[in-house]
């Protein structure tokens, strides 16, 4: 879907759009933007705008960038569409591109972002210090703005939690014919399987992918909702899914969800190991951004506690900033050990993470 750059408001008439648009070609404001003081502090505030290329489509995300240009008097304009198409967009209009600031989730994308060229470098020193090392570029080209894990779900009925331990656990033969997952066209499985390589290197990493893919309990298919629904179904016992997938079907009012949600239980693994893996949402400055001051200080307000309180938890994320604490529903998953690989790697061995999987029969 894609929001107009000239507006974000959903419904105008006629005259105003009209007043719209000549507003923003005189000056490259519109007449809803603050160009007086800042409200509350009495100062000027600072007038521009930031031009957003998102593939993240939460509407809860409005709220914090409402939030910011009630802040600052800088607008913020939306265009969203899959990663992919946003990353070639941006190639496609070159130095002419009106982007300033690129986000989407999961790392290995953010890679793509910036194997495409398409990301600058940039140096603040209050993202250094809000977002951990870990969790952001290590050349500054894109910074994590969320967190999300990849955890088990299992059939209560079928499955204790005392039998669960580790990833590389399931490729074991007391798992067979009991494991659901999506494909390995799925960037979230790509993005794990990336991670064991970084780990345990490419000769274990495929050794246990062959004997994971034995332990299917039918051809990977589906989304991480499907998957869930599967293990409550009793198709299999066990399933690898997005943490934040399980939050959304507890949070909902809908009698036959609850009971099915009911079914299945959350592990967190390798909690006695290197820990759960971890993957992100998170964005950067587009090399071309006319606007870059804008940029960066969008990107640094995302990152402030205020804003990761919204930005995270409205979507049943973890908050990549620490001392924000989750949302109620993930907050009954209870506290769990991360793993503290850089996601950089995430990106850096996704093209060996895709051949690998496929020398393994991962469909």
């Amino acid at each position: 879907m894609t929001k107009d750059l000239l507006t974000r408001h959903s419904v105008i008439s006629i005259f105003a759009g009209l007043a719209l648009l000549v507003t923003v070609g005189c000056s490259g404001q519109t007449s809803s933007e603050r160009t007086g003081e800042d409200q509350g502090t009495g100062n000027p505030a600072e007038v521009g705008e930031v031009n957003l290329y998102s593939s993240r489509h939460y509407d809860t995300d409005d709220e914090l960038y409402d939030n910011f240009t009630e802040k600052t008097g800088i607008k913020v304009n939306i265009i969203e569409g899959s990663a992919d198409e946003l990353i070639e967009r941006i190639k496609t209009e070159g130095a002419n591109s009106p982007a300033d600031v690129f986000i989407t989730v999961d790392a290995g994308r953010l890679w793509r972002a910036e194997e495409a060229e398409i990301l600058q470098p940039i140096a603040s020193s209050e993202l250094e210090s809000a977002i951990p090392e870990n969790l952001r570029s290590p050349d500054g080209k894109w910074f994590g703005l969320s967190k999300r894990t990849r955890i088990m779900v299992y059939n209560k009925e079928k499955v204790k939690p005392e039998e669960l331990s580790t990833y590389e656990a399931l490729a074991e033969p007391e798992w067979e014919g009991r494991v659901c997952v999506r494909s390995s066209g799925n960037i979230y499985n790509q993005s794990l399987v990336a991670a064991m390589i970084e780990k345990d290197g490419i000769e274990e990493t495929e050794k246990w992918a062959k004997g994971f893919v034995d332990n299917f309990a039918r051809p990977p298919e589906g989304n991480d909702v499907g998957q869930i629904k599967a293990v409550a179904a009793g198709v299999c016992d066990l399933a690898l899914v997005n943490h934040y997938y399980v939050a959304r079907l507890q949070q909902s009012d809908k009698p036959e969800t609850q009971e099915m949600i009911a079914k299945v239980g959350v592990f967190f693994p390798n909690q006695e190991e290197d820990g759960t893996h971890i993957n992100i949402s998170g964005g950067g400055v587009v090399a071309t951004s006319p606007n870059q001051e804008s940029a960066i200080k969008f990107l640094e307000y995302l990152a402030t506690p205020e804003a990761q309180e919204v930005y995270a938890n409205a979507n049943n994320e973890i908050a990549a900033v620490t001392g924000v604490d989750p949302n109620p529903t993930v907050a009954e998953f209870g506290e769990f050990q991360e793993s503290e690989i850089n996601v950089a790697a995430l990106g850096k061995n996704n093209p060996e993470a895709v051949k690998l999987m496929d020398r393994a029969g991962w469909k």
